[in-house]
């Protein structure tokens, strides 16, 4: 008894080229959403410790805030990425001084192709002295 596999072999391929094509439409659309939507956005303020352009096959911009609570304590490092190019430039130029960045989050992007982190810089400006950026609450009188 003879057997028609050319007919099941087409239907089979093309149920799993559907598959593929779908799988791909919502990797990408899950990407631009990710990459679109901000979870969060807020500032950090700290001193801009390093920032370079790093990957083996995807290049990405990255920095590293040192945020100082208080002197002669050692800072916290706080990591960010850009995707902005001029962004970029201006933040290299601006390694070693006081800035107040502002960012995005931006959970769940699937690859570090994009960024090596969730957060995304959009924006900064420098500071004179990082006590002007964040006062401390004021103390009740006794």
């Amino acid at each position: 008894m003879a057997f028609d596999t050319g007919r099941v072999g087409g239907w089979a391929l093309k149920a799993f080229l559907g598959l593929v094509l779908l799988v791909l439409l919502a990797v990408g659309a899950w990407t631009w959403f990710s990459l679109s939507w901000a979870y969060s956005e807020g500032e950090r303020a700290g001193t801009l410790q390093k920032f370079s352009k790093k990957g083996w096959l995807c290049k990405t911009y990255e920095g590293e805030l040192a945020l100082y609570v208080v002197g002669g304590v050692a800072p916290q490092i706080w990591y960010f990425s850009t995707r902005d190019q001029e962004l970029a430039k201006q933040l290299s130029g601006a390694v070693g001084q006081n800035i107040q960045l502002h960012y995005t989050e931006h959970r769940g992007i699937p690859s570090n192709c994009f960024a090596e982190t969730s957060y995304l810089a959009q924006g900064f400006r420098i500071v004179r002295d990082l006590g002007s950026v964040a006062q401390p609450a004021p103390q009740p009188a006794k």
